[in-house]
């Protein structure tokens, strides 16, 4: 799958595995999948971010105050 535009700009796409990473998200993002997984999905999703740290800080957190 090719990257949209918004995703060129979002995302560090510099090597060929970031790519294969997003579009392994973007197909499981089309199935069913447990709230659980959504959650697992979207924080992979954070990691092709330039700035990665911030939302994994975030996330944890998150986790932290559980």
């Amino acid at each position: 799958m090719e990257p949209t535009s918004t995703e060129k700009r979002k995302y560090v796409l510099n090597d060929k595995n970031d790519l294969i990473i997003l579009s392994k998200i973007k197909e499981l993002e089309k199935r069913k999948l447990t709230e659980k997984d959504k959650e697992i999905i979207k924080i992979i999703r954070t990691q092709l971010e330039k700035e990665w740290r911030k939302p994994l800080i975030n996330y944890l957190n998150k986790l932290l105050r559980k």
